[in-house]
């Protein structure tokens, strides 16, 4: 297998991870204050995911690695061209693990009603800049003759990208719900368990309005390979149709990892639409497959013979820990130390 199917399928494969795993993280960081009821309940719900969520984001540091050294050229154009969508989402990120962290240490109702606030931000701004972003690009970008772009707010106002970033927030939400829903018990988990059918129902309708949207409007001339991410997105609302079917029927695990299945599958989709472009233009019919390619976009030979001897290591020891992490705590919420 030559690198240039080994290291956008690793790049691929990492940024599904994070999407999957930091996906139920802000789900529940959007969740949590709602659902609980009471202090003792928000803290419970918190503490669902406390094990975890800080060693999630570790996918996201290794696709940032993977694209830094792998593909430079990418990685130098879209933190240009997108950096007010990605500094938000950051700025999201720390905002909300500070809050999660900081929220126990203070017993002020007051404080704690600040706390909850950032907290649901923290995780309603990365889920819906995550999904702009894909959208985005699945649009295509105002890329010039150097293959350089720069986006503004008119650029994610587009209908398609708007209804993607609802998309993954209505995902997100579901797959924290899910996680509540399998993770507790009792009162909290039968009310995650209902706002998870409500949110993957949302979810489907959001899913098929993209897809109906995405073939109606200008983003349909940015698909390179415009039937595999039709078949995606088709998959996503069959996904999250069966997870709201699993979560009335009480399968919580199952449900949850039909949500799983239904986080990854944006990443599917943005793959399966540019391959082999990893930016394309947007704009009028006929700029379809122009853009800048995977290939064009990757490091030397040389440099990825390195990177592969290191991400042969590292990758392999990122993931057994991942699985470790979950065996270690893989009772229900309350029948663990309290961390948060």
């Amino acid at each position: 297998m030559t690198f240039g199917l080994v290291w956008p399928a690793l790049l691929g494969l990492l940024l599904a991870g994070y999407f999957v795993l930091a996906g139920f993280d802000y789900g529940v960081q959007m969740l949590a204050p709602r659902l609980g009821r009471d202090d003792r309940e928000r803290r419970a719900l918190l503490n669902a995911f406390g094990p975890f969520f800080l060693g999630n984001e570790v996918w996201l540091v290794a696709a940032a690695g993977v694209l830094f050294g792998a593909f430079p050229l990418l990685e130098g154009r879209l933190l240009s061209g997108m950096y007010f969508p990605f500094a938000a989402i950051l700025v999201g990120i720390v905002v909300g693990n500070t809050a999660v962290q900081l929220r126990s240490r203070h017993r002020s109702a007051t404080a704690r009603r600040l706390w909850d606030g950032l907290i649901f931000l923290g995780g309603l701004v990365p889920a819906v800049g995550w999904g702009l972003v894909t959208g985005r690009l699945l649009a295509g970008v105002p890329l010039d003759a150097r293959n350089v772009f720069s986006i503004g707010p008119a650029d994610l106002l587009h209908p398609f990208v708007l209804l993607c970033g609802a998309t993954t927030t209505a995902v997100f939400l579901a797959h924290g719900a899910a996680f509540l829903a399998w993770r507790t018990g009792g009162a909290p988990g039968a009310r995650a368990a209902r706002a998870g059918c409500r949110a993957l129902l949302v979810a489907a309708v959001a899913a098929a309005a993209v897809l109906v949207t995405g073939f109606l409007s200008s983003a349909r001339h940015a698909l390179v390979n415009p039937w595999p991410a039709l078949a995606t997105g088709g998959a996503l609302v069959v996904v999250l149709l069966t997870g709201a079917a699993l979560l009335r029927a009480g399968r919580t695990g199952r449900a949850f990892a039909a949500t799983s299945c239904a986080a990854a599958l944006p990443v599917v989709a943005l793959g399966a639409g540019l391959h082999p472009f990893a930016l394309v233009t947007s704009g009028a019919p006929g700029t379809s497959g122009t853009g800048l390619r995977l290939a064009e976009a990757m490091a030397d030979a040389g440099t990825l013979r390195i990177l592969t001897v290191f991400a042969a290591v590292m990758v392999p020891l990122m993931v057994l820990s991942q699985v470790w992490n979950w065996w270690l705590f893989r009772d229900r919420a309350g029948r663990t130390r309290t961390y948060l």
